[in-house]
């Protein structure tokens, strides 16, 4: 049984327990089952944000370093980023611009969070133009401090600097870039081991969810897995099309033809690194793209470029503010969206990767971790959706570039 599958049947198993609680008499039975209950999640949750820190960094590092043949791409790789930097962009706007529109999760105030909420530092509500200052302060800090207190963004800040160190330097750093890998694939090795654990996870986070709090909450979720489905689609049906229509001087219509095999293939895996040979294949021989100009943006939007990704993560972390009841300034907003664009950056072509750097989402503005457990059970079909898109941008992109690069530029790229 697939690893999919598992997670499926225990959500549903979890919402079903979660329900024969809640009617069950006060007793003994309800007590010990939800002691067992928050240890499980507890152990999950755990798992999870021990190899957070490590992975957001390993990660980070070895996508940055992915550009080290930035220095005889010129042009190729500035056009590159600055499409995914835009494109990214847009879609954060986009994500909380219609998680306000719609107010989701408000109106329902959950206390299962609250004692994490206590243990959680959430940043200072500030006005925009100490903005910077603060951050500043509280990212350009000692790394081994960072790590220690586990102050994600500052983490981040140290892993894009040494990213950008092994770019520079070249082959003289080459061990260390090589070591990075290997550091990179222990860490999601380690996640995949976590993973296993996945469905006993699930099946206790909702099971006590589900019994200690109103089962109102079921129907917010279902309004905000609607917002984020129709948003993610109008980003890639709209956003994306009307970009490449201007910039790439391609017709939609083209491209949705040329790309179909990789879009379908990415909802059927929820994965962009195992859509990337046939990304790369549609980008080349349906839409024209030169090898060397896919060779070099899909690969890198695989690991660098995730619109849905950073849509989603934006979203639910006002989705889970609104909930507790509590009102994300806008300073607060601004570290989200940071904070998801990053995420974005160094979340793993793998499904489900975005409940992991979901985390550092949350923890950006003192959400507790432990309130992934209200994703859960949409994650898997969000993720499917959102995949679609990252793909969708990454094939997007290559033919932007390829119409905008001269044949020099792209002669760095063979040589």
């Amino acid at each position: 049984m697939s690893l999919n599958t598992q997670i499926l049947i225990a959500a549903i198993l979890g919402v079903g327990f979660g329900f024969f609680l809640n009617e069950f008499p006060a007793g003994t039975f309800v007590a010990g089952s939800l002691y067992g209950l928050n240890i499980a999640s507890s152990i999950f949750i755990g798992l999870l944000k021990m190899l957070l820190v490590p992975l957001i960094f390993s990660s980070i590092v070895v996508g940055v370093s992915n550009l080290q043949s930035g220095g005889q791409l010129g042009k190729v790789w500035k056009i590159t980023l600055m499409c995914f930097v835009t494109t990214t962009t847009l879609a954060l706007i986009l994500g909380l611009s219609a998680a306000h529109l719609f107010d989701v999760g408000k109106g329902v105030d959950i206390a299962l969070f609250q004692d994490a909420m206590q243990s959680q530092k959430t940043p200072d509500t500030l006005t925009p133009s100490s903005f910077f200052t603060n951050f500043i302060q509280n990212t350009l800090i000692n790394p081994f401090k960072a790590f220690a207190d586990g102050n994600i963004l500052a983490v981040v800040i140290f892993a894009l600097l040494v990213g950008v160190g092994l770019v520079q330097g070249g082959p003289r750093f080459s061990s260390i870039l090589k070591l990075s890998q290997q550091f990179f694939d222990m860490m999601m090795l380690m996640i995949s081991w976590v993973m296993k654990l996945a469905p006993l996870g699930i099946f206790a986070l909702l099971a006590k969810l589900i019994a200690t709090e109103d089962i109102s909450i079921l129907s917010r979720l279902l309004e905000f897995s609607l917002v984020v489905t129709g948003t993610t689609i109008f980003h890639g049906l709209v956003v994306l099309p009307l970009l490449l229509w201007i910039f790439g001087r391609m017709s939609p219509w083209r491209f949705f033809k040329g790309a179909r095999a990789a879009l379908i293939t990415a909802f059927a895996t929820s994965s962009s690194s195992a859509t990337m040979p046939l990304s790369m294949q549609c980008a080349q021989q349906n839409l024209g793209v030169r090898a060397e100009t896919a060779g070099f943006v899909i690969p890198l939007g695989s690991q660098l470029n995730m619109d849905g990704t950073a849509l989603y993560e934006a979203a639910a972390a006002l989705f889970i503010a609104n909930l507790m009841g509590l009102e994300l300034s806008l300073t607060q907003q601004l570290i989200v969206c940071l904070t998801a664009m990053i995420a974005s950056l160094g979340a793993p072509g793998i499904p489900s990767a975005g409940m992991v750097t979901m985390i550092m989402v949350l923890q950006s503005v003192g959400l507790p971790a432990e309130a992934i457990a209200i994703l859960l059970p949409i994650d898997r079909l969000l993720d499917t959706v959102r995949t679609v898109v990252n793909v969708q941008g990454d094939i997007m992109i290559s033919v932007v570039v390829d119409h905008h690069v001269k044949d020099d530029a792209l002669d760095s790229i063979k040589s």
